[in-house]
């Protein structure tokens, strides 16, 4: 105010809803105080701040001037009108000197303040505040002063952005610390969701929130004070709007912009939103409760522009103080405290890639180790055979030619000898099937799954005439599968279905689920988004420590001479076949009840 001689100098900082408050004042005399007052976002349009930020010193030396048309109006050459955004001679809008008459003054400079680009902007430099200057009479400057006003400009602009990176520095230190410790603790635990278990109060330090919700994939984590869960999906539809492109999204206005929340202000007035993943929908929202304020306006925010007989739109007169008490907002959510959530979403994802790079390396030596192993296994049991076969070969020609020297006990322990390697003989059989199945190609066609299980049934009805119902609610679907491994598939299960059932009246069931017809009881662990198959019996059923083994080679849940004998190895081949497919199997089962089998049969892997 010394420099230009200017009645009024004032701080005036913008807010980040547009409205802004006069934060430092000086002025002569008994002139009256405009300090601490606020003011609504109309009484400086979004077009007007724009140009404050492109013009570092916008001056009006008498609002009473006479505006110059300028001649021509548009450009000879173009036809386009000039543009006279960055012009220190272009007139303002009429509504602006008419608001600075209503408010008594004569003379006007505005000296822009620009700070650093915020957290999730696209880094073009902010529109801070202004040095905002009146006269109650015409004032002009010279150059030299003008000149002078826009150094300082600039130089309170570096020493704002400076003052703003050590704002609440204690505090932000305390973030670091807390983001520090909750990414040490997220990257030792196998799942995103396990991590953000271990420390929830961490999670919600990190950005200063009472309650947090995780989001993945349609399943919800809620931690601290958070809305009720049957809100959050249309929450997350009405956020994705909001956010555009961005990955981040703030508000402390939250049931205002958002009214299906008014209910619940107490917890959710504030939202701080982080998308991690837009594919796999996952995302982090904060809450904060409402926070009572009481704000003293520079006049009646709710009549900032007034409306004559003529319908032409004005200023609003009044600037008198008036008092307001403000609902359903939170605390506003700091810099500091978005940067550190986007923060914590590059630490995620590079965790989760980190992960990903370890798990394709493992899954790299795991399928190597497979192919080791399977032609371990197709040699081992075929070299086996022979020598097995001639031991076989032996015993028979001693007890055939020597039965009577060897006595009853001799004869015995021979026969129980060649049972033996009859037994052992089907388990490397059993074996030398199973690692085939890794060393034969593939055949996808279209193939009727109908005409598979009639044929399968046919089959039955010859190796197993044991009278069984077999329902089929529907036709099952023709699909793109190896038609050879998916008769194996259908006759396994259907085959133990009917082997491992004592009753009188046995049936079997075959059938399939469409994506569509799902509902929550189906089971959890298939994929939904695909055609699930099913065979189903009334027979003895499973118990339910033993659901996890029953697919592991060789595994007997009974003698070897219980329900027609068999290797164990039929189910270790079904599920070979299912994974083949690129599908995945599993078992539900009620002891004493039955068993059902479900499973996909997906694109080849």
């Amino acid at each position: 105010r010394n420099i230009t001689g200017f009645d009024r100098v004032m701080l005036y900082q913008f807010n980040k809803d547009g409205s802004g408050h006069v934060v430092a004042e000086d002025k002569c005399g008994d002139a009256e105080s405009f300090l601490g007052l606020h003011y609504p976002a109309t009484d400086i349009p979004k077009q007007a701040k724009e140009l404050y930020r492109l013009n570092s010193l916008r001056i009006i030396p008498d609002i009473h001037y006479e505006a110059v048309p300028l001649q021509p109006a548009a450009n000879p050459a173009t036809g386009q009108a000039l543009d006279m955004t960055l012009s220190i001679l272009r007139s303002v809008s009429p509504l602006h000197t008419e608001y600075l008459v209503n408010m008594g003054v004569g003379a006007s400079m505005s000296i822009s303040i620009l700070c650093s680009s915020g957290a999730g902007t696209k880094g073009k430099r902010q529109l801070w505040g202004l040095i905002a200057c009146h006269h109650l009479s015409p004032k002009r400057l010279s150059y030299e002063t003008r000149t002078i006003c826009e150094f300082l400009g600039q130089a309170i602009s570096f020493e704002i952005i400076t003052k703003t990176d050590a704002e609440d520095l204690d505090y932000k230190i305390k973030l670091q610390e807390v983001h520090s410790r909750f990414v040490n603790t997220i990257a030792t635990c196998q799942t995103l969701d396990e991590g953000l278990r271990q420390k929830p109060s961490d999670l919600m330090d990190l950005v200063g929130a009472a309650g947090v919700i995780f989001h993945e994939n349609h399943q919800l984590t809620s931690f601290g004070k958070t809305p009720p869960e049957d809100l959050i999906a249309g929450l997350l539809e009405w956020i994705d709007r909001q956010m555009g492109e961005e990955e981040v999204y703030s508000t402390d206005t939250l049931v205002t912009d958002y009214p299906r929340f008014s209910p619940h202000q107490d917890v959710a007035s504030g939202l701080l939103a982080l998308r991690i993943s837009r594919a796999q929908r996952t995302y982090l929202l904060w809450f904060r409760p409402e926070v009572t304020q009481t704000i003293n306006w520079g006049g009646n925010p709710h009549k900032s522009t007034i409306a004559d007989r003529s319908l032409r739109v004005s200023p609003r007169k009044s600037f008198e103080l008036w008092k307001e008490t403000v609902y359903l907002k939170s605390l506003p959510w700091k810099t500091c405290e978005i940067e550190a959530a986007l923060e914590l979403r590059t630490k995620i994802i590079g965790i989760v890639l980190r992960k990903a790079d370890e798990l394709a390396l493992l899954n790299i030596e795991l399928e190597r180790s497979n192919m080791e192993l399977d032609s371990f296994a197709y040699v081992a049991s075929h070299d086996l055979k022979e020598p097995l076969r001639g031991i076989h070969n032996y015993a028979a020609f001693l007890l055939e030619d020597y039965s009577d020297k060897l006595g009853a006990e001799g004869a015995n322990k021979l026969a129980t000898l060649m049972r033996l390697t009859q037994r052992m003989e089907a388990l490397i059989n059993s074996l030398l099937h199973y690692s085939r199945f890794s060393r034969t190609e593939l055949t996808f066609q279209s193939v009727d799954l109908g005409k598979v299980v009639a044929g399968v049934l046919n089959l039955m009805a010859i190796s197993q005439p044991t009278p069984t119902e077999f329902r089929m609610p529907r036709p099952l679907p023709t699909v793109q599968c190896d038609q050879l491994q998916v008769v194996e598939l259908f006759t396994n299960l259907i085959s133990n279905a009917i082997k491992y059932n004592d009753r009188e009246q046995r049936w079997v069931e075959i059938g399939y689920i469409l994506p569509k017809e799902m509902n929550p009881n189906w089971p959890q662990h298939l994929d939904r988004s695909q055609t699930v198959f099913f065979v189903k019996d009334n027979g003895i059923g499973i118990r339910a420590k033993h659901l996890d083994t029953i697919f592991k080679i060789f595994k007997r849940l009974h003698a070897a001479n219980s329900y027609s004998g068999g290797t164990g190895a039929g189910l270790t081949i079904t599920k070979k076949i299912v994974e083949r497919h690129g599908g995945s199997i599993i078992v539900e089962s009620t002891f004493g009840s039955g068993s059902t089998f479900y499973f996909t049969l997906g694109q080849p892997t």
